[in-house]
């Protein structure tokens, strides 16, 4: 339960102002179609980071131990870092033609995630956990209360959240959690 506990606010609170929240906030805006893009993104979201936290467990199989613990201690300091780096989309994705939003949005969302932030945590978060389900679950709940209110309340919600302190508490997490797997701190180590 821990790792559910854990894995649905630090992605929740990491997603804000991240690429795909960005891509989620086009989407909203291009297709006015809430649902099939809530859809889209909780389907690409569900297998993108099943994917993830299945590597995170076969990465936490292969070390374990010492190593592991440096490893994902030392990730997680990165992922900080990293967190207060703030994303941008460069130009508009290509919607893929006629597709529709639903499956504009799966296709869009799952690639746009690969290598993401959200992603990356995915799997270091299942490595420190070693439990697929309840990583994709908690993680995939994060990501949707991210991005259902952004593709609900578009613009408005994007314009009256304060990203700068969002992320400070996103790098704040990832530190935290990246200082007690160094020091041991914690069930699993």
């Amino acid at each position: 339960m821990e790792a559910l506990l854990i894995s649905t606010p630090v992605v929740a609170v990491a997603e804000i102002g991240d690429k795909t929240q960005l891509l989620a906030l086009i989407l909203a805006a291009r297709f006015r179609r809430p649902v099939p893009i809530i859809l889209g993104i909780l389907v690409a979201t569900l297998a993108n980071h099943a994917l993830a936290a299945w590597l995170g467990v076969i990465i936490a199989s292969w070390l374990g131990g010492e190593i592991l613990r440096w490893l994902l201690g030392l990730s997680f300091l990165a992922m900080a870092v990293w967190m207060m780096i703030p994303d941008k989309i460069e130009e508009e994705p290509r919607l893929l033609g006629n597709l529709g939003p639903f499956l504009a949005t799966l296709v869009a969302f799952f690639f746009v995630e690969i290598g993401d932030k959200t992603q990356v945590a995915t799997v270091a978060l299942a490595a420190r956990f070693d439990n697929l389900l309840l990583v994709t679950l908690g993680t995939t709940l994060g990501m949707m209360l991210a991005n259902v209110p952004a593709v609900l309340l578009g613009e408005v919600a994007a314009k009256k959240v304060p990203l700068r302190l969002v992320h400070g508490l996103a790098a704040a997490a990832f530190a935290i959690i990246g200082a007690m797997a160094l020091m041991g701190v914690g069930s699993g180590w």
